[in-house]
């Protein structure tokens, strides 16, 4: 028999959440064959069968978490048992012991957390039961439907922490109204989705980044006519090599001479140690709008690239986030971050700043606005930027002369052109 583990596809993962299984108990699988689709923090990833063998038993349903080394699946492979055991456990006695213990020993006591299908959980929610406190008659101790009604017959619901805190009001009871109808009442009121997958993991991050940040954002207005005429000079001839040619690519080039000349934008702080890291690389993130949430593929080395290389590399990039084809190395590594929401729409946003990196840039709506030029009102192509920055390393007036250069660039692409390596 070969326990297949959750194994570390990430940066420091700690946990993934079983987003599908490709097979099932019975199946005949064979070496390297997709087993399942495991949702981390960080990218979606498949992991294969490390054996040919049959499919002995599957640990978890789809939805649950699971932690790195726990067992996902079994996997009979026609070895002796105790080659098996010698193969992927570093100490075949474990094994023995820890199959004895689970016979009698809850699951949370093996890990982190009781085992249960979705199903159960939510039903478990509905009726107010701690289902840490549940032991489960199940397959390796998991939870069942049954053991949520035998708890509830023994008129266990609450957690005793939650008995013990909580002194339910006085409530006058209308007899005449059963408690189960004003349930479904408010059932019907609203609805209720599980936090999960892609969300749950942009939730938790951003969570983070909020909670270490201090973030402060600036705003600057820039006019975009002269670029807009460059773009629709060379436009045409972007086509040709088969590239749209959009402004990102120039909002690029304008960044990372900025960052190159104020290095601290470019940057992050290593919390562990207490010290900025300095980066001498320029890999731009592109935070991208896809059906399973915010996704972030990093444009590497851009420094190193040519406009159109530019273009052709975003455009690549957005196409494989939306399918949902980035690999790990697309959407890490990322030293600093443009949030481009003009398309959309809006006048501007405070973005959130990628941790660790230690600011992220705005890119808002373009449009003609009329603005005052050597005491005339005239209509020029107008659009805000904002530049969200971590107050511990950035002073303000960094982060205003940041934005300045930028817009400066930008305002002049021929000051943009010869700037350029």
């Amino acid at each position: 028999m070969v326990e297949f583990k959750l194994p570390d596809v990430g940066e420091g993962m700690h946990e993934g959440e079983i987003s599908k299984w490709l097979v099932k108990e019975g199946d005949q699988v064979k070496q390297d064959q997709p087993l399942l689709e495991v949702q981390t923090d960080k990218v979606n990833a498949e992991l294969t069968s490390p054996v040919s063998g049959l499919i002995k038993k599957i640990m978890f349903a789809e939805g649950e978490t699971a932690h790195v080394g726990q067992t996902l699946v079994v996997i009979d492979n026609g070895s002796a048992s105790e080659v098996a055991a010698t193969a992927l456990m570093s100490k075949p006695e474990e094994v023995v012991e820890q199959t004895q213990e689970r016979s009698k020993v809850r699951p949370s006591a093996l890990f982190d957390r009781a085992l249960a299908t979705p199903y159960v959980r939510q039903l478990a929610r509905e009726l107010k039961i701690d289902i840490e406190l549940v032991s489960g008659s199940g397959p390796v101790g998991r939870v069942t439907e049954e053991d949520l009604r035998a708890f509830l017959a023994n008129g266990q619901v609450q957690s005793k922490v939650e008995k013990e805190i909580v002194t339910p009001p006085a409530v006058a009871v209308d007899k005449k109204k059963p408690s189960s109808a004003v349930t479904l009442e408010e059932k019907q009121m609203e609805e209720r989705i599980a936090l999960k997958g892609v969300r749950k993991k942009i939730a938790e991050h951003l969570v983070k980044s909020v909670s270490i940040i201090p973030h402060v954002t600036h705003v600057d207005e820039l006019e975009m006519d002269s670029l807009k005429a460059l773009r629709e000079k060379w436009k045409a001839v972007a086509e040709e090599r088969g590239v749209k040619l959009t402004f990102l690519p120039f909002f690029i080039k304008a960044l990372v001479i900025a960052l190159k000349e104020f290095k601290t934008l470019n940057a992050s702080i290593d919390d562990s140690t207490q010290e900025i890291v300095l980066k001498n690389y320029y890999h731009i993130g592109i935070a991208t709008d896809t059906k399973d949430g915010l996704i972030v593929p990093v444009l590497k080395n851009a420094d190193k690239k040519t406009i159109y290389q530019l273009a052709e590399e975003i455009s690549e990039l957005a196409l494989r986030a939306r399918e949902g084809k980035l690999t790990l190395d697309e959407i890490t590594g990322g030293t600093f971050t443009i949030s481009n929401v003009g398309p959309i729409g809006g006048l501007y946003a405070t973005p959130i700043i990628n941790h660790p990196e230690v600011a992220i840039l705005g890119l808002h709506k373009m449009e003609p606005r009329m603005v005052v030029r050597d005491w005339e009102g005239v209509i020029r192509l107008m659009m805000h930027m904002s530049l969200s920055f971590d107050h511990r390393l950035i002073d303000g007036v960094t982060a205003v002369r940041f934005t300045n250069r930028i817009k400066q660039l930008l305002e002049n692409p021929d000051l943009l052109m010869m700037e350029m390596v």
